[in-house]
């Protein structure tokens, strides 16, 4: 499952560069801004530029949010694509604000444990609407991976893996239910966690 924001796209770049042949892999994304998916601020966008037009070989399958349809009705038909499917890995990114996915902090969307993918109000530029997945459907993978840089995000990565769970930092509430959450900061990300 892949992720949006700034983050991510040299990461992307690099896994292109260093295995073309996507051909064995299905790709998800845990959230999506609701724009049309060659607008500047779709995560589609930025995976189909930094990752997707420089494979060799394409994914098997590529299930996009819907970002230009209404709300409601994308996650609705997002919730019954993906249901039932475990993720071999979920890619998070990690605001400053503690936000994963499209979960901000004190959002109602951090306590819905009966759906696996709801809109989401904006908390954060861009502001447009947004479709999730919820807790549960970001837990249900057998790797999770954070990615942080950058000194703006010590904090909020201090509070998302070091302080106890919270829903003023919705990072700190996604672990992976099956396997291993691990987080990969920049020293500038990691300058608020003790050695």
């Amino acid at each position: 499952m892949l992720t949006g924001g700034d983050t991510p796209r040299r990461a992307y770049e690099l896994a292109a560069e260093e295995e073309g042949d996507w051909s064995r892999v299905e790709l998800w994304w845990g959230d999506e801004r609701c724009v049309p998916p060659e607008d500047e601020r779709s995560n589609y966008r930025l995976a189909k530029e930094a990752l997707l037009d420089r494979l060799e070989r394409q994914p098997r399958a590529v299930h996009r949010i819907p970002g230009e349809a209404d709300a409601a009705k994308a996650a609705s038909s997002y919730e019954d694509e993906l249901r039932g499917v475990t993720f071999d890995l979920v890619l998070n990114g990690l605001g400053p604000d503690g936000h994963t996915a499209s979960l901000f902090p004190q959002a109602p969307t951090l306590a819905i444990r009966d759906r696996l993918v709801v809109p989401a109000e904006p908390k954060l530029d861009p502001y447009v609407e947004r479709i999730t997945l919820t807790l549960p459907a970001l837990a249900n993978c057998r790797e999770m991976l954070f990615l942080a840089v950058g000194e703006q995000k010590a904090e909020a990565a201090r509070r998302a893996f070091a302080d106890p769970p919270s829903v003023a930092t919705p990072a700190s509430l996604v672990r992976s239910a099956a396997g291993e959450t691990i987080a990969v900061l920049d020293p500038a990300a990691a300058a608020a966690l003790t050695p």
